[in-house]
């Protein structure tokens, strides 16, 4: 399974000291939280991200983007 499947990112709140962690090997069955399946993929590993403040996050869904893994808008190019 790909979590680069999407024609949209995906979205994410998170409150002021809140940790998410982040597929960064795109093979997750939980996308776009991390579920272990780094393991089987070497050199790769989740992103922690702690939010400093209440925000919402966008997490790239379509794997184009060149911000890896949040959303740049290259979903939206042709």
């Amino acid at each position: 399974m790909s979590m680069y499947t999407r024609s949209e990112p995906y979205e994410h709140t998170l409150k002021s000291g809140e940790t998410a962690y982040i597929c960064q090997c795109g093979h997750s069955n939980t996308p776009p939280y991390c579920d272990g399946s780094h393991a089987k993929y070497p050199g790769t590993e989740p992103l922690i991200y702690s939010a400093a403040k209440d925000e919402t996050v966008y997490i790239c869904g379509c794997g184009k983007t060149g911000n890896k893994p949040w959303c740049d808008g290259s979903h939206t190019a042709s």
